[in-house]
């Protein structure tokens, strides 16, 4: 049994946008998150992963903040929502990996909370010189 288009659209713009959702606390009184963080991943992260599960290590890699607010994602639709502009990680200056899935989570680095991850289609070859782009069609989706 799933959610209902309201409460899917709801808890996508608690979470995104920092909006109120009716009978749910808009945020933590104390230190709420004013950012999510994007996060690249060689494999499947997993539900039972967290954001260091399988994450790309190029040199140069790190996880790029998105601010929970309407600049930073679109008002959910269709229990859907998107980054509002291209989401581009640091150049790679070295090494290598091949980006097959996202995250987006709670902390700038280490194990943080793993909110949600999709797949990357078409996949990223990461190395020297290449900047890794999620578009605005990368789309999270809550089912």
């Amino acid at each position: 049994m799933g959610k209902n288009n309201t409460a899917s659209n709801g808890w996508l713009n608690l979470l995104f946008q920092a909006t109120t959702m009716t009978g749910v606390a808009n945020n933590a009184s104390s230190a709420p998150l004013t950012s999510l963080y994007a996060s690249l991943h060689t494999a499947d992260p997993t539900a039972s992963g967290t954001q260091t599960s399988s994450e790309v290590a190029y040199t140069g890699y790190a996880r790029v903040a998105v601010v929970r607010t309407s600049s930073g994602w679109t008002t959910a639709s269709a229990q859907s929502v998107s980054p509002v502009a291209s989401i581009s990680f640091p150049a790679g200056t070295g090494g290598s990996g091949t980006v097959t899935y996202f995250g987006i989570g709670s902390a700038s680095s280490g194990a943080g909370s793993l909110f949600y991850s999709g797949t990357v289609t078409p996949n990223i070859v990461t190395g020297n010189g290449v900047t890794p782009i999620l578009s605005t069609a990368t789309t999270i989706t809550e089912a």
